[in-house]
């Protein structure tokens, strides 16, 4: 593992201590790679998880075909809330992962606020 990386899972793991996904108000957990950005809902009281989504999966291909940028972001923010809508899911508890909020991150984030996602 590179020095980046343990540096990013060093921060992830303090911010980790911090935050905690109830029932109510569960954790969303992002991870990007340079082509591709996921995220997933977390319910830390019961360790599950409740749903997960990428830009990978064969249903989002068609719509974000490059996902390395920051339209591709905001346009998966668009998805990934009618998701949460559909499982009932307005409150959440951010978690960017060590990951720095810039870029892709925000952008992710702030559509997420647009589309009436609270945290």
């Amino acid at each position: 593992m590179n020095k980046k990386e343990l540096l990013r899972k060093k921060r992830h793991t303090r911010i980790r201590m911090k935050i905690i996904g109830r029932a109510q108000k569960p954790r969303l957990v992002i991870n990007r790679s340079i082509r591709n950005f996921s995220a997933q809902i977390v319910d830390d009281d019961n360790n599950k998880t409740l749903f997960s989504m990428g830009t990978f999966s064969k249903e989002n291909r068609p719509q974000i075909p490059n996902a390395g940028n920051l339209k591709a972001a905001q346009a998966f923010g668009v998805l990934f809330a009618k998701k949460m809508k559909e499982k009932g899911i307005s409150r959440i508890v951010f978690d960017r992962a060590g990951l720095a909020y810039h870029g892709r991150i925000k952008a992710f984030a702030e559509t997420l606020r647009k589309e009436g996602v609270e945290f």
